[in-house]
């Protein structure tokens, strides 16, 4: 009975808030020092890179894939991002500190490396964001799948008259032996949002503005949330579809 009373005042804070917004409250408390590290490591790599890479890579669409040993898989979502249907796009992809693998030859593909490893997903991605210049944004992991038709259904989302400033597609989860394990389909509601992880950044694609960025907090499994509603374990390879 007392531990019930104790917890009172925690469980009214997660139905008024969202269990989400508190655990990233707590999140963002205990690791605002190395966020402030991260992010003037991304401001310096960010101007180190820009200055290598001179124009900065446009297009209609920017995909940008961050890496860390992983050259193989690397490989076969750099495909998969650059056998899209929209071929008006740029695909950057920006390894964390381990060195890049042979990468295919494309006018469109642009590969960078950081100086050294982050270890936050966050950091490499908001580097892609910003050495591209491009109307939209698209993000894929480097152990991830798109189907071709990924980027076309969601800009046809987004450049309709009076679209969103970014829209999710399904996701197709695989498991590790290549057998589909389920999809993951939630229509967007802004409440659930705060109290489930169903959005995946695989299927993210968002309007350029200047409050598109990723968290720079390093996570850790205890700092992470969970991806699917129920809580479930997340399977080995995603492929975003559409909806």
């Amino acid at each position: 009975m007392m531990r019930r009373i104790a917890r009172a005042p925690w469980e009214l804070l997660k139905r008024t808030f969202g269990w989400l917004v508190l655990f990233e409250a707590r999140n963002k408390v205990l690791l605002a020092p190395s966020a402030l590290r991260l992010r003037r490591l991304e401001d310096t790599e960010t101007r180190r890179l820009a200055a290598d890479l001179g124009e900065p890579p446009a297009a209609l669409v920017a995909t940008v894939i961050p890496t860390h040993r992983r050259p193989d898989a690397l490989r076969a979502a750099v495909r998969s991002a650059l056998d899209q249907s929209v071929t008006d796009q740029v695909v950057i992809v920006v390894d964390d500190g381990a060195g890049l693998p042979e990468l295919p030859a494309d006018p469109r593909l642009f590969a960078v490396s950081l100086a050294r490893n982050t270890g936050t997903a966050g950091v490499v991605r908001n580097v892609g964001i910003r050495l591209t210049r491009s109307r939209y944004v698209a993000f894929l992991d480097d152990d991830n799948l798109w189907e071709p038709d990924h980027l076309e259904q969601a800009l046809a989302a987004l450049e309709a008259p009076g679209g969103p400033d970014a829209v999710y597609t399904a996701l197709r989860r695989v498991l590790p032996d290549g057998t589909d394990h389920d999809v993951l389909s939630v229509p967007f509601d802004r409440r659930r949002a705060a109290r489930e992880a169903f959005l995946d950044t695989n299927a993210f694609v968002a309007r350029r503005n200047r409050s598109l960025y990723f968290s720079r907090l390093r996570r850790t499994p205890g700092r992470a949330g969970r991806l699917h509603p129920a809580g479930g374990r997340r399977p080995g390879r995603r492929r975003g579809g559409t909806r």
